[in-house]
């Protein structure tokens, strides 16, 4: 069974830092695409961040460059999001996502067919 174990969220002030973690079990991650995704309350699923399978490029939204990055650890089947410098604005609830196969760009949510359940980053001002 595939399933995705997102972890990390929580509550920290604007500047601070925290990692989220996306736990994969069922697959090997490092043939699939894993990307980030967040959805504050009102809005719209924003498209994060991914990392493609095979030569696990990177890619970000313009509102996240810079500050976070994200990485993967195939021994421990884990993708990784680190967030620093952290803005009020990125308080959302953050989900993780898989889909086979390689990406050249930051792919839209609905290509994905595996999601986590989300983790909750609050950030304060």
């Amino acid at each position: 069974e595939v399933q995705l174990q997102a972890s990390g969220g929580g509550l920290v002030q604007a500047g601070g830092s925290l990692r989220l973690s996306c736990a994969a079990s069922g697959f090997t991650i490092d043939l699939y695409t894993i990307g980030w995704f967040r959805q504050a309350p009102g809005k719209e699923r924003e498209g994060v961040s991914c990392i493609s399978s095979g030569h696990g490029s990177t890619f970000y939204a313009d509102s996240v460059k810079g500050r976070f990055t994200i990485s993967r650890d195939n021994a421990k089947n884990t993708v990784y999001l680190q967030m620093n410098s952290l803005k009020p604005e990125d308080t959302a609830v953050y989900y993780c996502a898989a889909t086979y196969g390689s990406t050249g760009y930051l792919i839209p949510a609905p290509t994905y067919n595996y999601w986590g359940q989300g983790t909750q980053v609050t950030v304060s001002s």
